[in-house]
């Protein structure tokens, strides 16, 4: 809650409008209350990012069940609950934040892998039924990122794969992100943002 803070306050410095809207997005009734929180608190919402993720190494029933439901039915819940009021106002974009792990073998977990790939056709899908109502769907697909959920990759030195030889910092992302916001004509993509680890 203190990093989440630290970015309303430099929100709020730099002259914009935030608040913190905290939920379990993989629980419906905590999904639409957070929706309609920051509806009422800061007006219609237009962009959506979904970018809630867990790192599930273990293949229990339950780390399947975890894993599905913060990387995947999040983005489901967060979703269905923006897009009633995007389709009313002709306008919305929603990226989610997938993986390189939805398309390769990865290297957080078989469960990971599943949920990312899921969370692409679950772009695909929503980008098919939304389109003709002037809302876009993408995903974004980041590469090894030097993010907390990364660590262990680091340690293993991961960068010296990576062409561009340095991993993936949080402002790639953002940017990329940005510009698939920006473009009505990009929808259903997956964005691979890998500093040409695809290459690979």
């Amino acid at each position: 809650a203190e990093e989440a803070e630290a970015v309303v306050a430099q929100i709020r410095s730099a002259g914009g409008r935030a608040i913190l809207a905290q939920a379990d997005v993989s629980v419906s009734a905590e999904v639409t209350d957070m929706a309609a929180r920051v509806a009422a608190e800061l007006g219609a919402i237009d962009i959506l990012v979904n970018n809630a993720g867990v790192a599930v190494t273990g293949v229990s029933e339950e780390d399947f069940d975890r894993g599905i439901a913060v990387n995947l039915k999040s983005a489901f819940l967060c979703t269905e609950a923006v897009l009633p009021g995007m389709t009313a106002r002709h306008w919305g974009r929603i990226v989610n934040i997938s993986s390189g792990a939805a398309r390769g073998p990865g290297l957080l977990g078989v469960i990971y892998n599943a949920s990312k790939a899921g969370l692409e056709g679950l772009t695909r899908g929503y980008a098919s039924r939304t389109a003709k109502d002037g809302i876009t769907v993408n995903a974004i697909a980041p590469g090894p990122t030097d993010t907390e959920m990364a660590a262990p990759l680091k340690a293993g030195g991961v960068e010296a794969r990576i062409p561009v030889g340095r991993m993936g910092q949080a402002e790639d992302i953002a940017q990329a992100t940005i510009m698939v916001i920006g473009n009505e004509f990009i929808t259903g993509q997956t964005i691979a943002v890998n500093g040409g680890l695809a290459f690979l």
